[in-house]
């Protein structure tokens, strides 16, 4: 997903079961319904998509005509949950953000997709399929991967911690306790100067990555202990000023990429690291501060995570499943087309041929000519899919809150869980 905005079944139904209003997940498409045309409308929060189709799939499918409709992801939702919900002006085709697809995955509106998922399996990555599937059909599938790693600043690691190998600044940043250790080591031999992240909440995904179970188990709130974590390394980092007190995508967050963040009294402020998924080196760091290029590399960071991502849906009641069906198998796991789109764009796919054929090539001169591909590849093997679920938003916004609360000295710990606790079940029930 590129945080353009900047910052995201079986088969289908014989004709005689669709006259009597049945449904039935898996078979054989050679019994599926006809396309009524050889037209598709296609809406999508991020004009990656746009470009994926004009550039690739039409050109691959001069049959096929598309009618193409993007609209900005904080308001995607509100337009297709409507339709959907109607069956009236529905998209054939729909991109999902991470942010919000497992509410789509989860809301029996979409059409299986596990006959495409069968032929293509073997060469998939496994957390986007796990995200994208659901009472053990698959409603959505992802072109991309986007593991997140700790992008650092290489001046500031040969300063500090006497080297800027990316194998040796891992060991100072292996685990949630040793990054903690480190903005302070930081700090010490800055004399002040260097705060380990700008901001504290670039943490959250590092944290929620941690976790061993999902935020509701059996219909009941679950705080990992990975979360509690979290809260305490943000009332560490304020309490003994260990990062710049910046919230993320604000003008002091950009400014400590660029060099150029300081202090409430106007002293300088070097940032260390960045925590930021594969699109956050290519429409974050690199479009922010373009002067650092080369003065960054990256590593795996405390704890293997994910950020962001696109999954591509179908409407179930689209009255065009196969050429549906064939769009989303196109975009999100051919081989020639992904190797194309690949190279142009830096994107990490999520097709594993694709990954092998070229993650051994990849250098880039904004990371001091590291390959960055090879390591997002490795990352993403260790990510698990299976804890996300459709109500992972409404409930982290409402547990931030908390956090900010406590970090920032207005609330006790157990004041802000339990708040947070009483906030889940008054609004959401759990």
């Amino acid at each position: 997903m590129k945080k353009s905005n900047l910052i995201l079944g079986a088969v289908l139904c014989a004709a005689a079961l669709v006259s009597t209003g049945c449904e039935k997940k898996g078979g054989d498409t050679s019994a599926a319904k006809k396309d009524a045309s050889k037209n598709l409308v296609v809406w999508s929060f991020t004009d990656e998509l746009e470009g994926m189709i004009n550039n690739y799939y039409k050109p691959a499918h001069p049959d096929m005509t598309v009618e193409y409709s993007m609209t900005p992801t904080d308001q995607f939702p509100n337009k297709l949950d409507p339709v959907l919900q109607s069956g009236s002006g529905t998209p054939d085709v729909f991109a999902l953000e991470n942010a919000f697809v497992r509410k789509y995955i989860e809301s029996d509106l979409l059409l299986p997709l596990d006959d495409v998922y069968e032929e293509v399996k073997g060469k998939m990555a496994d957390y986007p399929m796990k995200i994208g599937t659901y009472n053990g059909h698959v409603y959505g599938m992802a072109w991309q991967v986007c593991p997140g790693a700790l992008f650092y600043r290489r001046s500031l690691a040969k300063a500090y911690l006497g080297t800027d190998d990316p194998v040796e600044v891992q060991k100072y940043v292996s685990d949630l306790k040793k990054f903690v250790e480190t903005a302070k080591l930081l700090k010490e031999k800055s004399n002040g100067k260097c705060d380990i992240v700008s901001s504290s909440g670039d943490m959250f995904m590092p944290y929620k990555g941690a976790r061993k179970q999902p935020w509701v188990v059996n219909d009941k709130l679950v705080v990992d202990p990975a979360m509690e974590q979290f809260m305490d390394m943000c009332k560490t980092l304020h309490d003994e000023n260990l990062d710049g007190r910046v919230g993320q995508w604000s003008e002091g967050w950009f400014a400590g990429m660029k060099g150029t963040l300081k202090d409430e009294k106007g002293n300088p402020v070097e940032v260390f690291c960045y925590l930021l998924p594969t699109w956050g080196l290519h429409y974050v760091l690199k479009q922010n501060s373009p002067d650092t290029a080369g003065d960054w590399a990256m590593c795996a960071g405390p704890a293997n995570y994910y950020w962001g991502g696109t999954w591509i849906a179908a409407y179930k009641n689209t009255k065009n499943p196969n050429a549906a069906k064939e769009m989303i198998k196109y975009l999100a796991t051919d081989d020639t087309f992904l190797t194309a789109y690949a190279k142009s764009s830096g994107d990490t796919v999520g097709n594993l041929n694709v990954q092998n054929a070229l993650k051994d090539s990849f250098s880039d001169p904004y990371l001091a000519g590291q390959n960055h591909y090879k390591e997002f590849c490795e990352m993403a093997k260790g990510i698990d899919g299976s804890l996300i679920q459709g109500t992972d938003q409404q409930i982290e916004a409402l547990f931030n809150e908390a956090t900010a609360a406590y970090a920032n000295g207005e609330k006790t710990k157990e004041q802000a869980l339990k708040d947070f606790k009483d906030q889940v079940s008054s609004t959401m029930g759990y």
